[in-house]
């Protein structure tokens, strides 16, 4: 085989390989609504301090977020637009949150307790 058969062979063989990953790598789908939710209660020294952290970290806005405690105190967000971060504070006695989006979104989540 002429040297130039095999470096066009080896050339095609690298071309394919890479339109191959380029499709692997593109066909990821970045997720429309999603909303990451972290809630912690710390406590330390003989205090306590709650608070609810959200993210949008869809690629599109969630509107009209309604976070529900445990303990029966609703608070409402007009809107979250994506990488958008509200940090929140929680009644004391608050265990869980649920929020609710009008994009049918539904996240609950159980205070964590961090001792420092």
């Amino acid at each position: 085989m002429k040297p130039i058969t095999i470096g066009a062979i080896g050339g095609g063989a690298a071309v394919a390989i890479a339109i191959i990953i380029m499709f692997v790598f593109q066909s990821v789908p970045i997720t429309q609504y999603s909303l990451y939710v972290d809630a912690r209660t710390e406590s330390g020294d003989g205090l306590s301090e709650s608070h609810v952290t959200i993210i949008n970290t869809g690629s599109a806005p969630l509107t009209n977020l309604k976070m529900a405690y445990d303990t029966g105190a609703p608070y409402k967000i007009p809107l979250l637009n994506p990488k958008d971060k509200m940090v929140l504070s929680p009644p004391p006695s608050a265990k869980t949150v649920t929020i609710t989006t009008d994009q049918g979104y539904t996240v609950t989540k159980s205070f964590e307790q961090i001792s420092e």
